[in-house]
Formats: structure tokens, C-alpha cells, sequence
């Protein structure tokens, strides 16, 4: 059969396989628009020249399809056992020993046994389903977690509930939320041709972050680069304990780095963040 997109007016030459994986939806090979190949489904091409396929209203009520051709038999119902005549229920209740007590049997019909059956199908499948919506909450909840944490709605209650729990949110780098309050440079009181660099930081971010990767560059009078390094967090903080917790959301630390001297030229130097 054929059919046409109706963006770039391309005609298509298609199977019924071709239709079934999206109901009819195909995706055009020339311009990429999605459409619906059964609006201009057709068996046979009009003469040529033609522009347009012949289009078909998709919101019509369903046809009746009366040409069948296979039907399945059906399945015959099995056969009701003989009830059993009044004399023979009669004669059983005669046959029945004097004095026995019958009181305390309980008959359970079968319609009630069946329905049990099913409760207890539809609660395990409710059970199970909630158990993977959850699983897949988790999963969900783990790969935007940054996201989450970071979040000025969500991150409080993350973290008001991690606190309640006795668990630790995952530190989220955010090097623009540190402020450098305060900076200063002195002589190596140890290491003759040592620096000691301090800074003060602040982390304006309500949350925690990891310590940064803090690169200083020491220059002279007219902004030329004498020296630079770059630190990592275990170059300058000892504690690995520290270290995990990271910057406390709203705190200030005091960071120390030890450089080497590189000259009397060096008049000027600068911090970065990553």
C-alpha cells in the first residue's frame, strides 16, 4: 500500500509490518517529521500527475468488518456432575449415626475460595508494583541527586530528613558559591625561601560542597605571571575526616598554602576556584 508525508509530500511504498510498531505512525525518511501513514493510506497510486494522496478523516466511528474468515472454536464447557436424587439425600440423612453433631463443620462456597485467590493476586501485584515505582524513584532520585541537594525547595527537606535519619547528603561542587572574605602573605617562618598564603572563604551555598581546587598565581607590578600552582584539597587540608564533611553550607575556613619565594618582583597574587 502507500501513503504520504504530508510535510515534504514524499509518497512511501509500505507493508503492514512497517505500520504495526507504532500504530500507524511512521517517521518520514527525507525530512524527518513524524504523521500518521493511515491518513493518506491508499492500494493503489492515482494516475499521474499528482500532487497530494487522497486524505482520510481519522475521527470517524469504528467500521463494522463483516468479511470473516477464521473464527477459533470454542472451548466446551465441562459436564455438570448429576445431582443427586431427594431419596439418596434422604436416605444419607437416615443412614446417619443418632446423636452425632454435625455443628461444627463450616462450608466454604466456591465462589468465596475463588475470590480469596484473587485478593491475594491483586494485593501481591499492587505489592510488586509499588516496590519497582519506588526502585525506580531511588534510581531516579540518584543520578539528579546534584540536582536535588542544590535545589532551594528540596535541598533543606534532604537535608532536615538526612539529619533525622543519622545519614550524610553527597557534596555538591559549586566554586561559585565561594566568597573569598580575606587573604594575606607572609615569610615562611620555617623555609627560608617559603610563603605562607592564608585565605578566608565563606560558602554562601545552603548547602555542603567539597573543598576546591584553588589556584593561586603570583605576579609582579605590571600583571605579569611570575609563579602559579594549584592545590588539591588533601594539599592543604590534613584531616580526611574534614575532607568528607567538606565546607558546611553558610560556613568560613581558613585555608593556609605554603609556595615557594619567587622573588622580590612577585608583588601580587590572586585565587581561583574549581
Amino acid at each position: 500500500m502507500y501513503t504520504q508525508c504530508p510535510e515534504c509530500l514524499t509518497v512511501y511504498k509500505v507493508e503492514a509490518e512497517l505500520l504495526v510498531p507504532a500504530c500507524g505512525c511512521l517517521r518520514c525518511s527525507h525530512c524527518g517529521s513524524i504523521f500518521n501513514a493511515l491518513g493518506t493510506l491508499a492500494a493503489q497510486l492515482p494516475p499521474e500527475p499528482f500532487t497530494r494522496l487522497v486524505a482520510h478523516a481519522l475521527d470517524q466511528d469504528p467500521p463494522v468488518a463483516d468479511v470473516a474468515v477464521f473464527r477459533p472454536r470454542a472451548e466446551e464447557p465441562a459436564p455438570a456432575e448429576p445431582a443427586a436424587p431427594a431419596d439418596a439425600l434422604a436416605e444419607t440423612a437416615e443412614s446417619a449415626p443418632v446423636g452425632e453433631d454435625f455443628s461444627g463443620l463450616t462450608f466454604t462456597p466456591r465462589f468465596a475460595r475463588s475470590g480469596r485467590r484473587r485478593s491475594w493476586r491483586t494485593a501481591a501485584w499492587v505489592t510488586v508494583c509499588l516496590l519497582l515505582v519506588l526502585g525506580l524513584g531511588a534510581q531516579l532520585a540518584w543520578a539528579k541527586r546534584d540536582s536535588l541537594v542544590a535545589d532551594p525547595t528540596f535541598g533543606p527537606v534532604l537535608q532536615t530528613a538526612c539529619t533525622m535519619l543519622g545519614c550524610q547528603l553527597p557534596l555538591v561542587a559549586a566554586p561559585g558559591q565561594l566568597r573569598l572574605m580575606a587573604r594575606d602573605v607572609e615569610q615562611h617562618p620555617s623555609v627560608p625561601d617559603g610563603l605562607l598564603i592564608t585565605a578566608s572563604v565563606h560558602n554562601d551555598a545552603h548547602y555542603a560542597q567539597p573543598y576546591p581546587v584553588v589556584t593561586i598565581v603570583l605576579s609582579d607590578a605590571n600583571g605579569q605571571r611570575l609563579a602559579m600552582r594549584r592545590f588539591q584539597p588533601d594539599d592543604y587540608v590534613s584531616d580526611a575526616a574534614a575532607r568528607a564533611h567538606g565546607l558546611a553550607a553558610g560556613a568560613t575556613t581558613a585555608m593556609v598554602f605554603e609556595v615557594q619565594d619567587p622573588g622580590q618582583h612577585a608583588v601580587a597574587f590572586a585565587f581561583s576556584f574549581e
